[in-house]
């Protein structure tokens, strides 16, 4: 970046002048409304490192806890869980007690941790929020303490308030989403706090708002299930010899043309409930044949040409079919030697409700090849169908998404991805992605460079869950 470019750590004491437009919209006036605050709260957990290689979830659980204490909450509303065997992947939970002990609990959900970033990579610290040009950059910036500083924030309004809800409210702001190979904070306290997790349904990342190039918000995701994340191995094996005197069996060759075979298939379409009501809720938004296409397949009375025209955009082809691609390869052990041996990896989506062994068994029978074996890289991680969006869960969306961006249609989805709602949903726990950030075409770098978020937008969320909680918190 050259030196011109205007830059500016956050300041806590202009709110007013950072807003994009003006204040968010239909923003609630209460004594215990404070935006200042949490846009001190949002930047103490920004900038306080979470990443596996250097950060401390610990830590930042500490820091929200002594937020949430000074607001009033107790030792026994509010803990900090260490795993004693992970003394910095520390994990937050919460509850504000309903009056009804006979209706199931809602849980809050969020992630502290964040994937690294490297200073030398970014044009900016990306482990100190900045402000420019209408916009907050840091790593963690949306994904996920834009969520989890929003939860913080609505459990300290509420208790300023002296609300008390029909059904209880729990948080939980977790470690390791992004490293679950390593720890994983959602699967640590369904083993070890499972009272603490229990719940009705649970709130997390996933869902998101989508802007189009003029910042103008298009529609409202609500995430309902995701696709099942499954690596496998494929080894092609020969006996090798000296390079000047080739055979017909070559490892390289062979594996060549297994993946060949595995990148042409296309998987048969398999639409869950939410895909179809994704493309029959998203048709509105088109024109022409396209509207068309989208009307057929979530009115159920698509042809195979429908799908194949809708399959060319390559997030809804996603939607509608498992999906293997082949990600890394390596092979032969000398520059002047016939290969031995021949590796690769194939990486799959798998839609919920399809099994594992089922896809394991669709690529042994397209490679066909029995000197190819074919093994899952990993075990199967959990495996569940999507759960059912009910009216309970969907109306309070639809109608706080009326008042806050009127007209912008909520349209279900289903993850491409990978979230903690992977392990709830298998648990038995109806787990839904509703984060109310709404996010620029280009995905605002999330995972990548220069992580960064709208203010207006991360300001108008946290109104959005803020109503949100209270809303379900008083359901019936």
């Amino acid at each position: 970046m050259t030196g011109s470019r205007r830059r500016k750590s956050l300041s806590l004491s202009v709110l007013g002048a950072v807003l994009i437009g003006g204040a968010p919209l239909a923003q609630a006036s209460t004594a215990a409304d404070c935006p200042t605050c949490f846009r001190e709260l949002y930047k103490e957990l920004v900038e306080t490192n979470t990443t596996l290689s250097a950060g401390d979830c610990t830590l930042a659980s500490e820091r929200m806890a002594a937020r949430l204490k000074q607001a009033g909450y107790s030792d026994s509303d509010v803990r900090v869980v260490v795993p004693e065997k992970f003394p910095k992947q520390g994990n937050l939970i919460g509850r504000v007690s309903g009056s009804d002990k006979s209706l199931p609990p809602v849980l809050l959900l969020a992630h502290i941790d964040t994937v690294e970033a490297k200073r030398s990579d970014w044009a900016r610290d990306p482990f100190v929020l900045v402000e420019e040009n209408g916009y907050l950059y840091a790593r963690g910036a949306i994904d996920d303490k834009a969520m989890a500083a929003s939860f913080v924030d609505a459990f300290i309004r509420l208790r300023k308030e002296g609300f008390r809800p029909k059904r209880t409210i729990k948080m939980a702001l977790t470690c390791g989403e992004e490293t679950d190979n390593f720890f994983n904070g959602v699967r640590y306290l369904l083993a070890t706090e499972p009272e603490a997790m229990q719940a009705g349904w649970v709130v997390n990342e996933g869902g998101k708002g989508q802007l189009d190039e003029q910042g103008k918000p298009v529609s409202f995701g609500i995430q309902t299930g995701e696709k099942v994340y499954q690596d496998f191995t494929l080894v092609a094996t020969s006996p090798g010899g000296h390079s000047a005197r080739p055979t017909d069996d070559n490892a390289i060759n062979r594996l060549g043309e297994a993946l060949v075979r595995v990148g042409s298939y296309k998987f048969p379409i398999n639409l869950t409930p939410v895909s179809k009501e994704f493309f029959r809720r998203s048709a509105e938004l088109y024109s022409g044949q396209t509207r068309i296409d989208m009307a057929a397949i979530g009115a159920g009375k698509a042809d195979d040409a429908t799908y194949e025209r809708v399959a060319t955009n390559r997030l809804w082809n996603a939607f509608m079919r498992t999906t293997c691609i082949s990600t890394t390869i390596n092979g032969g052990h000398a520059k002047n030697a016939q290969p031995q041996r021949a590796e690769s990896n194939i990486n799959c989506r798998i839609m919920p409700g399809e099994k594992v062994t089922d896809v394991h068994r669709q690529l042994q029978d397209l490679i066909a090849d029995p000197k190819i074996t074919v093994t899952l890289a990993d075990a199967p991680g959990p495996q569940s169908p999507a759960p059912e969006l009910t009216s309970k869960v969907l109306q309070p969306v639809e109608k706080i998404a009326a008042d806050l961006w009127p007209g912008v249609p909520v349209i279900p989805t289903i993850s491409t991805g990978a979230t903690d709602g992977r392990f709830l949903n298998a648990a038995g726990i109806p787990t839904y992605g509703i984060s109310g950030v709404f996010v620029d075409p280009d995905g605002n770098g999330v995972h990548g460079l220069d992580e960064r978020v709208r203010v207006r937008s991360l300001m108008d969320a946290r109104e959005f869950l803020y109503r949100l909680v209270k809303a379900y918190g008083n359901a019936r």
